[in-house]
């Protein structure tokens, strides 16, 4: 017999499976000469009182077998197929879409910028000791693109467009652990993506499929409103390759701003659009626990913190027509140097998959329209990547001009005080005192101002000196849009170009991005192949 139970328990038993076999005793009043196991379909934390619950969703297999998991999937060898697509980068969209062409029996031929995920390490090792950016092999660019060292998140609000379920299951057959099909909240964790992605490598690269890492776009043969040829620079040797190709899968990520300016030099249409722009907010994570956790002491807090995990918290508010939000939020996590270029400061955050550094940080950032353009509609299209630009170059001016940020203690820049000192940081390479509306501007900076004093009313003890604002966060998202058609997702110019991904404007995170890169890829399969 099987059954599916519904549960609110305290948080200790959530957590602890001796626990919870006790609970589905009591529920289905078993006896002794019962056998049962259990399955955990999923779980999420209830914080919102002191006595904390959690709501799970279990599968009880009572007096027969346990239904096993199997991962499996049919990736088809295309190493002698004739078809085949082409994929610019190597991001979760580029990956998903060249697994997904395996699945159609179509050749995924991929040009990744940037370095596998091993040799990327020692760019970005480089970025954090030397302040040198490498600006094809950094925390965007590389094997599996941004995410791969910015905390691998799997939370989305994108079901509508895919299967959430199946891209899950794909990060598991990878190596991923099984416990991301069942928390709320899954995350796999910057120190083990690398690995996974390392696998999907493998996987396309033993069924036929082709990867060429440090091999760049840098030009389109265009003829008839559609792409004749693609023109790749082998970035170690300086040879520049022509290639043709019946479809081209564009999942180049938010920071390939070359692209934008590619297209917009060829007169490809483009558009900008609203993107957010902010800082990044890091407390000690003890007191985030124990605000969340609703702990008067220390004592109670380690009570909990056995079986809790680190605290996270997601924030909202509006302020004057502006959206103020907590993004990307890292528990026990570290702040990230995500320049690609070398005069300019960029922040992000990531987590280890335990979620166990002293630190909690959050980009805070504040949505803006193409009205706030205004000033750079010279630019066109690119308006709003010529402010993003602007904000990080001003960051790097006034950080000292190397990759050290700068930054200000959260309640001095509340109350408009430049800090004396600053608090200890997980932000490698550095952090100078600044007062921090001189990088921002006015807008950003009163309306940070403004969102900080609203979340200090919602988490009391949010608004401390202990806390620290560190600049800037300004790749939420990409400011240009590559607009396509909503039924076949080509280009609304380019009939064989599928744009594709966050660079396009279509996916905020891991996940959307993989589901819109099967999407694309199933698209110009379908075009190849009619």
């Amino acid at each position: 017999m099987q059954k599916t139970l519904q549960l609110q328990v305290p948080a200790s038993v959530a957590f602890n499976e001796q626990l919870l076999k006790e609970e589905v005793i009591q529920q289905f009043q078993l006896k002794a000469t019962d056998t049962f196991h259990i399955k955990l379909l999923k779980r999420s934390i209830d914080a919102r009182n002191r006595n904390i619950k959690a709501n799970v969703t279990l599968k009880v297999f009572i007096n027969e077998p346990e239904e096993l998991d199997i991962f499996a999937f049919d990736y088809k060898d295309v190493s002698t197929t004739s078809i085949s697509s082409i994929i610019i980068g190597a991001g979760p969209a580029g990956l998903f879409a060249a697994l997904k062409c395996l699945e159609l029996g179509v050749k995924p031929i991929i040009f990744e910028r940037g370095k596998d995920v091993k040799s990327r390490r020692r760019d970005l090792a480089t970025i954090n000791k030397d302040h040198i950016v490498n600006p094809e092999s950094n925390y965007c660019f590389g094997e599996g693109g941004a995410g791969t060292y910015s905390d691998g998140k799997l939370y989305t609000r994108s079901s509508k467009r895919g299967d959430v379920d199946k891209i899950l299951r794909t990060l598991v057959f990878h190596g991923a652990s099984p416990e991301i099909l069942i928390d709320a909240h899954p995350h796999i964790g910057t120190n083990k993506l690398p690995q996974i992605i390392t696998a999907i490598r493998e996987t396309i690269l033993n069924k036929g499929g082709e990867i060429h890492f440090e091999h760049k776009l840098i030009d389109l043969i265009v003829e008839n409103n559609n792409i004749q040829y693609v023109i790749i620079e082998d970035l170690k040797s300086g040879i520049k390759k022509e290639i043709g190709s019946q479809s081209v899968v564009l999942a180049t990520g938010h920071s390939a701003r070359d692209i934008y300016e590619l297209f917009d030099t060829k007169k490809i249409f483009i558009e900008a659009k609203p993107f957010a722009m902010g800082v990044r907010v890091e407390h000690p994570q003890s007191l985030i626990d124990k605000i969340q956790y609703h702990c008067g002491s220390m004592e109670e807090l380690n009570e909990k913190r056995e079986y809790l995990p680190a605290a996270s918290y997601s924030l909202v508010h509006q302020t004057n027509g502006y959206g103020v939000y907590s993004f990307c939020m890292c528990p026990g996590g570290i702040i990230a140097p995500c320049a690609t270029a070398q005069q300019e400061v960029v922040t992000n955050g990531w987590s280890p998959s335990k979620r166990n550094n002293p630190y909690a940080n959050s980009g805070i950032v504040v949505g803006l329209g193409l009205n706030d353009f205004e000033v750079y509609k010279k630019h066109g299209a690119l308006a709003g990547l010529q402010l993003q630009k602007e904000l990080e170059k001003n960051a790097w001016i006034h950080g000292g001009k190397t990759q050290t940020a700068p930054a200000q203690r959260l309640q001095d820049f509340v109350n408009n005080k430049l800090s004396s000192g600053l608090p200890d940081c997980s932000y490698q390479p550095g952090t100078h005192s600044v007062n921090m509306p001189e990088v921002l501007g006015k807008l950003i900076s009163s309306s940070l101002q403004q969102g900080f004093k609203a979340f200090g009313n919602k988490i009391r003890g949010y608004i401390t000196n202990e806390a620290i604002i560190v600049g800037v966060e300004s790749r939420t998202s990409t400011p240009v849009r590559i607009p396509r058609d909503n039924q076949t997702l080509q280009h609304t110019q380019l009939k064989n170009l599928f744009p594709c991904g966050e660079g396009a404007g279509y996916a905020g995170g891991i996940v959307s991005a993989a589901m819109d890169g099967e999407r694309c890829a199933e698209a110009a399969t379908h075009t190849i192949t009619k």
